[in-house]
């Protein structure tokens, strides 16, 4: 991810794996914020959270150590 600061905004959603799967936003601000709230998310959404910033989209679990 380019973006590197945690006061960046950016979007946290959700993509469902379920028949015509969409994105749900789950939030918009800070970095830090989206990575506290991703992180609250029991482990089968944590597989499907993505943080775009202006100019890059991320799984979550990329950003993790797990």
């Amino acid at each position: 991810m380019r973006s590197t600061s945690d006061h960046v905004t950016v979007r946290l959603y959700h993509l469902s794996d379920s028949e015509g799967g969409g994105a749900e936003t789950l939030m918009y601000g800070t970095l830090a914020d989206a990575l506290r709230m991703a992180a609250a998310q029991p482990e089968d959404i944590q597989a499907g959270l993505f943080i775009a910033t202006d100019n890059d989209v991320v799984a979550y679990l990329d950003l993790t150590d797990e």
